[in-house]
């Protein structure tokens, strides 16, 4: 069994194959040589894995995203951040923080913001005299917000994957993901003031409102679908289909950024992502029904019991795992195929599951834009032609600013719990 599970997956990943086949083809193997379970049991798995409602979210955000990406909504975002900023320096590099981080709250999607924003706000920022390297690193890293503030797409399958709650999920994720937007502000600012790069114009009203009004429809969208969750009116896969209505009655008749074309376009797309989201979901599911039942996460838990580990070194050895399988593997299939085993893990020795899952996300966030595979480093590459010398030496602050965040997050749970108690008013 060790060959199934162990032997199996590792020589299939290291010769490249995709993530969705290792994990189909060890428990084939599995069952196959191994156990004497009829093989009816991998095709019931495989479709229970996606018959969950809670699924439903991922296409629905995905399509909200993909239409508000098409369009001028990100655009509007920037000149309403930029208009709100004034005169501080490094305000370029400050509005490329909080856009993305307003964009997140949209649609979740990591690359779509380094894509969209990234096209934006990288040639303001070498014609406001900020270096390329900086530059670079910071439209690289700053897309990793999205996925950890609400709506996120990684937190909706570790909610799925852990049977944990989704709203609790998202309230968890604010803090933590302003707490990194801040600690990125703050440090453009101090480089801006090192390096004698110039403040953006001072704040005005009439040219805030004027931004304001041209974006207000673009900011209502994470108003309505986080108000809408945090105030009981909608559960989250509810506020999904919402969101994608919204982006499209706003893209189409609003705006008037995109014809019937551009949005069937955008619904293809969102078939394409979905349809490699849940194969990969799919497959996982089975890949952990054939943990359980062959009781590896029972004996990696009593193992480590048999450790006696304080909780805090139990903590940072999980975070040293995350972050190299980060490097590796994109936050879904990491998240379906290490939450399994973890989570039992974390459970055992009294840590939050709600507080551990955003732990999970923010390591996994980090891989997003660390080499060698961070998808982030090449759609910076492509979508926007930097090169990946520049990106690599750009991202070291910023990988450095996201482990300082890690490491509050990690041991400072009210970080995360008490986002929970306050907007949902729980314990």
């Amino acid at each position: 069994m060790i060959f199934a599970l162990g032997v199996v997956p590792a020589v299939l990943l290291f010769a490249g194959f995709p993530i969705f086949l290792v994990l189909l083809s060890a428990v084939t193997v599995a069952l196959v040589f191994y156990m004497n379970v009829p093989l009816a049991a991998l095709h019931q798995n495989l479709f229970g894995a996606i018959d969950v409602f809670a699924l439903l979210a991922v296409p629905y955000f995905v399509y909200a995203g993909e239409l508000m990406a098409r369009g001028s909504v990100a655009r509007r975002i920037v000149d309403v951040v930029q208009g709100g900023i004034g005169a501080v320096r490094g305000s370029l590099g400050v509005t490329a923080v909080g856009t993305s981080a307003i964009f997140g709250a949209i649609c979740g999607a990591s690359a779509a913001a380094v894509a969209t924003i990234g096209k934006i706000t990288l040639p303001a920022m070498r014609g406001g005299g900020y270096p390329e390297r900086f530059s670079a690193g910071l439209v690289t890293a700053v897309g990793a917000i999205d996925v950890i503030i609400p709506p996120s797409i990684p937190l909706i399958v570790y909610g799925v994957a852990a049977q944990e709650s989704v709203p609790r999920l998202y309230a968890a994720g604010v803090a933590p993901g302003l707490l990194i937007a801040a600690l990125l502000a703050a440090y453009v600012v101090w480089f801006a003031r090192r390096n004698g790069i110039g403040a953006g114009e001072a704040f005005r009203w009439p040219v805030f409102a004027r931004a304001l009004g041209r974006g207000a429809w673009a900011l209502g969208a994470p108003v309505i679908v986080l108000g809408g969750i945090y105030g009981g009116v909608f559960s989250p896969t509810e506020a999904a289909g919402i969101a994608c209505v919204y982006a499209a009655l706003v893209t189409r008749f609003v705006y008037r950024d995109l014809g019937w074309r551009e949005i069937v376009d955008a619904a293809a797309a969102t078939v394409l992502f979905t349809g490699q989201v849940l194969i990969i979901v799919a497959c996982a599911n089975v890949f952990s029904w054939l943990l359980t039942v062959n009781q590896v996460p029972a004996t990696l838990v009593a193992w480590l019991e048999a450790l006696d580990l304080a909780q805090w070194m139990l903590l940072a050895m999980i975070n040293l795992v995350l972050l190299v399988a980060g490097c590796f593997l994109d936050p879904i299939s990491a998240i379906l195929l290490l939450t399994p085993l973890l989570v039992p893990v974390v459970k055992a020795a009294g840590i939050d599951t709600v507080h551990f899952g955003i732990v999970l996300t923010v390591n996994l966030a980090i891989g997003l834009f660390t080499p060698p595979f961070g998808i982030n480093i090449f759609v910076a590459q492509s979508a926007l032609g930097l090169p990946l010398a520049v990106i690599y030496r750009g991202i070291v602050p910023f990988i450095a600013l996201y482990l300082v965040a890690l490491v509050l997050i990690t041991y400072v749970p009210d970080l995360s719990l008490a986002g929970v108690r306050l907007l949902l008013r729980t314990g």
